[in-house]
């Protein structure tokens, strides 16, 4: 599986692509899309997917602004369309941004009743990556983009998007099912984002017994979890010196013990066996997460790792004229080419992609 972190910043922008510029995106990311799946096949599409940067220079490729949030939606969204022509690449996509993002259960049910392909493990993977990025990972971005991309056979991968009102940036988190082993422990591919000084991980490797401590306390009579959150929502500052200042500053903000009894009921009631069963449950979100880490924290001084996953930087060009404006009769001509080896290659005749794949180990060896 490939497993590259990276960090970037991405300034949230308003606006749409221009029409005439994203019709050409459509045309290019879907020959780019269909001759991948020629070479190498659907998965290694999903893999690529799945790496930011590789995703990132996509974008850039086909003329995106480099430093932008919208090359997600945009590019994802360029994608869909792509895949709507080519079925026969038994490649789909679901999701999109805002309301779109919650209705992808319903389009992966739609997708699967009209290609007759059981989805109902999609929806579920669907659901539980966003709970995982939006719950279990509280670096300040709330995700307002989701989409699964996957193929007949079940395969898949899933790019998300959150943002931060506090400082208008973005933040991308990639999944990738092959060779997934858990959900809820080291499960992204990569992660573009600004770095932040305080996220709390629920789903770093050091927080697995974190972890096994919160879902106990979800199995406890809700009662004794909230008696002891209002314990410690009102102790001084001073009598918790162990713990971090921004737990302090957390409790006073967002979380209200009283406005737990509910979903606190509702995971005594269903006795999650696991963390990521407990994810799964409706309610439980980024506040309920919270304040059962930091009364494990309290109880068994055992910390979550507020250790971020985003790693290194990487951004590229873009419609933006940066680093040059988009040259429309060149891209019209790649575009062109490329569907014309396409057609040329699915009836026996590959010498033209014989010949981009010359040029690629020409350029990569470094003779120029």
């Amino acid at each position: 599986m490939i497993k590259r972190t990276g960090i970037a910043t991405m300034p949230l922008h308003g606006g749409n692509a221009p029409v005439w510029l994203f019709q050409r995106m459509t045309s290019l990311v879907g020959v780019i899309m269909e001759t991948l799946c020629i070479e190498f096949g659907p998965r290694e599409l999903l893999r690529r997917l799945s790496d930011p940067y590789w995703f990132q220079s996509l974008g850039c490729v086909v003329g995106f602004d480099w430093h932008s949030s919208g090359l997600t939606t945009t590019l994802t969204g360029a994608m869909r369309e792509a895949l709507k022509e080519r079925s026969d690449l038994g490649l789909f996509v679901a999701g999109g941004k805002g309301k779109t993002s919650l209705r992808t259960p319903q389009t992966l049910l739609e997708i699967g009743d009209r290609e007759g392909l059981p989805t109902e493990r999609l929806i579920r993977i669907s659901k539980l990556t966003a709970k995982v990025d939006n719950s279990a990972v509280q670096d300040g971005y709330r995700l307002y983009h989701h989409v699964i991309v996957f193929t007949r056979g079940g395969h898949w991968a899933v790019i998300q998007q959150g943002l931060c009102d506090e400082d208008s940036t973005a933040r991308r988190y990639h999944w990738l099912g092959e060779g997934l082993t858990s959900f809820v422990e080291e499960p992204h591919t990569g992660i573009l984002a600004q770095r932040r000084a305080s996220t709390l991980n629920l789903v770093a490797a050091e927080s697995d017994e974190i972890r096994r401590l919160i879902t106990e306390l979800s199995r406890r009579p809700p009662e004794k979890n909230i008696k002891e959150l209002k314990e410690l929502m009102n102790r001084p500052l001073s009598s918790h010196l162990n713990m971090p200042r921004r737990h302090y500053q957390i409790l006073q903000k967002d979380i209200n013990p009283d406005r737990f009894y509910t979903v606190l009921t509702r995971t005594y009631e269903q006795q999650p066996e696991d963390f990521e069963r407990l994810l799964e449950i409706e309610g439980v979100g980024p506040k309920t997460l919270r304040a059962l880490t930091l009364i494990s924290e309290l109880i068994y001084g055992k910390e979550a790792s507020y250790r971020d996953p985003a790693r290194f930087s990487y951004a590229v060009g873009g419609k933006d004229r940066i680093p040059y404006p988009v040259d429309v009769c060149t891209y019209d001509r790649v575009t062109d080419a490329m569907e014309r080896a396409i057609k040329r290659a699915k009836v026996g005749q590959r010498e033209r992609l014989e010949a981009l794949r010359r040029l690629h180990r020409f350029y990569t060896r470094g003779d120029i």
